[in-house]
């Protein structure tokens, strides 16, 4: 199932398949998450899914059952 993903805050779309990583999106989109552990415990790649108010890191998978997903991405500049 192919799901509409905007990235905020700069307002970028790009369609994505359920299962595909948010950082694999973002890649393909032009968009930079910074990443440190790659295991979602350090929390540098933070976002927030913003239909549900969860806080993903950047592997979590595109979840189903929604057309269109909204990621808020939180910047850390110590990375």
């Amino acid at each position: 199932m192919t799901v509409l993903v905007r990235f905020l805050p700069d307002d970028i779309a790009i369609a994505a398949e359920v299962g595909d990583l948010i950082l694999d999106v973002a890649e393909r989109a032009g968009v930079y998450i910074p990443t440190g552990c790659l295991m979602g415990s350090c929390g540098a790649c933070e976002a927030e899914l913003a239909e549900s108010g969860e806080i993903r890191c950047c592997i979590t998978s595109i979840p189903p059952g929604q057309s269109t997903l909204t990621i808020s991405l939180f910047s850390d500049p110590t990375w």
